[in-house]
């Protein structure tokens, strides 16, 4: 298990993990699709049930890029294992400061298994839940 005090460089990270700090910053559609597992489970923190599927974890995932990807998104640390990954993450959305995690699994040919989104506090919750919720019916109305 490798933290972020081990000093993780771009290289050493495995390749899912690679790739998903690529979707981070270019927000590409297609390098995500790519990176989800056909059977990918999505847990989010305010949906009570797992959603699986690439589908629908593709459009939770796009989703969430939008709402929580502001210019303030950064991650804040990780710790890597050989196919998991915990990257602890703050944004902030009107004013609203929020911390989180992303608990990612992965197969070995390198596409994401699980994803799992935690945030606080809840404050934070409920105005993702409601952004996210926009974000799924502008999706929903274009598909």
């Amino acid at each position: 298990m490798t933290t972020a005090n081990e000093a993780l460089t771009e290289a050493s990270l495995p390749p899912a993990l690679r790739r998903w700090h690529e979707v981070v910053v270019s927000r590409d559609p297609l390098v995500l699709h790519d990176l989800l597992h056909h059977d990918v489970v999505f847990h989010s923190p305010v949906v009570h049930t797992p959603q699986i599927g690439r589908a629908i974890c593709f459009q939770y995932l796009m989703g969430a890029m939008t709402v929580l990807n502001t210019n303030q998104f950064k991650y804040l640390r990780e710790i890597v294992g050989q196919r998991e990954a915990l990257l602890e993450f703050a944004t902030e959305i009107e004013g609203i400061q929020i911390n989180g995690i992303d608990l990612i699994s992965w197969d070995c040919n390198h596409q994401i298994t699980d994803f799992k989104v935690m945030l606080r506090p809840l404050k934070a919750v409920n105005l993702v839940h409601q952004k996210m919720g926009i974000m799924l019916q502008k999706i929903a109305e274009r598909s």
